[in-house]
């Protein structure tokens, strides 16, 4: 496909359509695949600084697509693509060791819906591979991003990525049918190799931290603090793991004080490796057992060890932490602070008392507190139930 015109911020350029299509079931994921492909090949051609200045995180670059010979069954015949701030999410990418090849394939492929979706409604995908959440955000939380994407930057840089805070790997803005959409790209909090099999979304709070009934319905649905309280109550990390832990969680929460936020959670996945692996044999049950012969293998169910699942520290795995040898349960939790965007102002503070005059309760059971106590409330509920 050819002459359609391209417009980056400064000026219009003819390009080429390359032949590869991308097809979604949904325009705005088509238009999403594109933009991605398109983006990454072009900082391919671009000189990668050695030191991110200011401009860079206020930088983007825009293209505007018209093109009437496009197949519309395809692609959106018009739609316009903006990514935010390349240089710097690339800088991102390069630290968590995402290659801009790697990233562009798992994303040029159609992502999948999640079907479960938050309180506020917002839409989430999954890449086909797992590796990465898409997340539909607001103008505002775009705003938020570029607020503290230069202080997030420098923690980032001086943590050395060791951090349980999302890892921002792009965000877009997509124009499909004169809408804009905006798209954050981050890192799949859960394993893109394991099962989980529950799901916890903690914030230290009591008042409406429950999963409803409708939400209990999903197979693997997320439960909240209430849920966390009569399903399970601790999570069994063994002294060491939980100082380690603790330290890094306590480093990230004081970043968030700092940038003012509050409402944050702890988002817990977890494996269990003995109902994983009767999941694993029974799959392998239906397979011809002399499959294994034919490569050399002497395992019958094709699973890997605990002892491989618990090392695995490739790059594309989240946090991961396996429950104490002393511990009744086997299993492996996959952890990370989801939620970092919302600011303490006017509008949770009008909240913050509304709640408390509606609930009957004070601080220590609503979520919308000062960022101090939010915090304080957050950290110490953590550090009580990991033992």
């Amino acid at each position: 496909m050819e002459g359609h015109k391209i417009k980056t911020k400064s000026k219009f350029k003819v390009r080429h359509q390359k032949h590869k299509l991308f097809r979604a079931n949904d325009p705005l994921l088509s238009v999403l695949m594109w933009g991605v492909n398109f983006t990454i090949h072009e900082l391919e051609n671009v000189n990668i600084p050695v030191m991110l200045l200011p401009e860079h995180f206020k930088a983007c670059v825009k293209i505007r697509i018209d093109n009437q010979n496009f197949n519309k069954e395809v692609m959106p015949s018009h739609f316009k693509v903006k990514e935010y701030c390349p240089l710097v999410f690339r800088a991102f990418r390069e630290h968590w060791k995402v290659h801009d090849s790697s990233f562009r394939d798992s994303l040029t492929e159609p992502p999948i819906p999640l079907s479960e979706t938050s309180k506020s409604n917002i839409t989430y995908y999954q890449s086909m591979d797992r590796r990465f959440i898409l997340k539909c955000i607001s103008k505002e939380d775009v705003e938020q991003i570029h607020n503290i994407l230069p202080e997030y930057h420098r923690y980032i840089v001086e943590s050395q990525g060791d951090t349980l805070l999302p890892h921002y790997y792009a965000m877009y803005r997509l124009t499909v049918d004169d809408k804009e959409n905006y798209i954050l790209v981050m890192r799949n909090i859960f394993s893109s190799k394991l099962k989980i099999h529950h799901k916890y979304d903690v914030k230290g709070s009591t008042v409406d931290r429950s999963a409803t009934d409708k939400e209990k319905l999903n197979p693997c649905p997320t439960l909240k603090d209430n849920d966390f309280l009569e399903n399970k109550g601790v999570i069994d990390l063994g002294f060491e793991q939980k100082q380690i832990f603790m330290e890094r969680l306590k480093r990230d929460v004081n970043f968030l004080v700092n940038q003012h936020k509050m409402g944050y959670s702890l988002l817990i996945g977890i494996h269990d490796l003995d109902q994983g692996g009767l999941e694993r044999e029974k799959r392998a049950s239906v397979v011809d057992m002399n499959t294994s012969d034919l490569s050399g293998n002497d395992s019958s169910d094709g699973s890997e060890s605990p002892t491989q699942i618990g090392d695995d520290t490739s790059f594309d795995e989240p946090f991961r932490m396996r429950s104490s040898e002393a511990s009744t349960r086997r299993e492996l939790y996959n952890l990370g602070i989801i939620d970092i965007l919302t600011n303490y102002g006017m509008k949770k503070k009008s909240a913050h008392v509304a709640k408390t005059k509606l609930s009957g309760s004070d601080a220590d059971g609503i979520s919308t507190v000062r960022p101090e106590i939010y915090a304080r409330r957050f950290l110490e509920f953590i550090d009580k139930h990991f033992i």
